[in-house]
């Protein structure tokens, strides 16, 4: 294990994938969610091919046990993609991530209900925590149903990103079941190929031609995507979860940079506490999951004669 590496790995992760949500907001007003899911998933294959094929095992590398696991989990991962663009599209970025790190605190119950896993008092405390932060970051937005016009588009923005963080809870438990017999690098190949399929779906709902600025931009999201999934994995593979996982969170401080000098969005102080709450609960979390961990680890030591 090389923890630091780890570490730089996952803080690498994060500022690609915020790069690369600025792109795809940037080139929201002009292209649909479908068309955008399609670009970000299908310019990252080769960036994963030629991951694979320089780790020296191309065809193992992607060879599938369980397609139908693969399929359920890019359907679920696509969803919370189209959602996540959308939202994009209509609300300010620090918000949109905000809004996303629901997701994690989701898995928690989603496990517990469909995978068995047991899940006591603190950590359900923590979930609960983060989503009394989930609906402070969207109280603003629900209060003003009434109102009309782009604020009634904003609120459906906070619901649609609130969806696509179900969706990629979901779409986590269907990868706990996965990873426990593929590979990862089949994992993420796969799941590249089955949104990009996915989204040619969208096309008859009204696909563009899209002028070289955003073209450029849905390319580059999607080569850049590719390369942050390589560093995602890499850095779980030098360190363990537990140490590289709080680290997600320093995407807000990218988030809330980029949006203001770039797309001139100052984060309300509702945004800001909501968030605060959410990011405190995940790493609550993340600390009872890694004292659940060395804890299992001392009770195996003692097991063995």
């Amino acid at each position: 294990m090389q923890p630091v590496r780890g570490i730089l790995f996952k803080i690498g992760s994060v500022t690609i994938f915020i790069i690369m949500s600025s792109m795809i907001k940037a080139a929201s007003s002009e292209v649909p969610p479908g068309q955008m899911v399609f670009f970000r998933s299908f310019f990252a294959i080769p960036v994963i091919l030629a991951w694979v094929r320089w780790q020296g095992d191309l065809r193992g590398g992607i060879r599938v046990q369980n397609p139908l696991g693969h399929f359920w989990r890019g359907l679920m991962g696509t969803s919370a993609m189209a959602l996540g663009f959308t939202g994009l599209g209509l609300l300010p970025l620090p918000e949109v991530t905000a809004i996303g790190y629901a997701a994690p605190l989701l898995t928690v119950v989603f496990a517990a209900m469909f995978l068995g896993e047991a899940v006591r008092a603190f950590r359900l405390t923590a979930v609960a925590l983060g989503l009394v932060g989930v609906m402070i970051v969207l109280s603003p937005r629900l209060s003003v149903l009434s109102q009309g016009g782009m604020q009634v588009l904003e609120t459906l923005g906070a619901v649609v990103v609130l969806m696509g963080a179900v969706c990629s809870a979901l779409a986590q438990v269907f990868l706990r079941r996965l990873v426990q017999t593929e590979r990862t690098s089949a994992v993420v190949f796969w799941f590249s190929v089955t949104s990009s399929t996915l989204a040619l779906f969208t096309v008859p709902f009204g696909w563009v031609w899209p002028s070289p600025q955003a073209a450029t931009l849905l390319v580059c999201a999607g080569l850049i995507g590719g390369l942050g999934q390589i560093l995602l994995t890499s850095s779980y593979r030098h360190a363990d979860a537990s140490v590289v996982a709080p680290f997600e969170y320093v995407s807000m401080i990218f988030a809330l940079t980029i949006g203001y000098f770039i797309f001139d969005e100052i984060p309300t102080l509702a945004m800001l506490g909501g968030a605060g709450l959410i990011i405190l609960a995940g790493v609550l979390i993340i600390w009872r999951e890694r004292q659940l961990g060395l804890e299992r680890t001392r009770q195996r030591k003692a097991m063995t004669p």
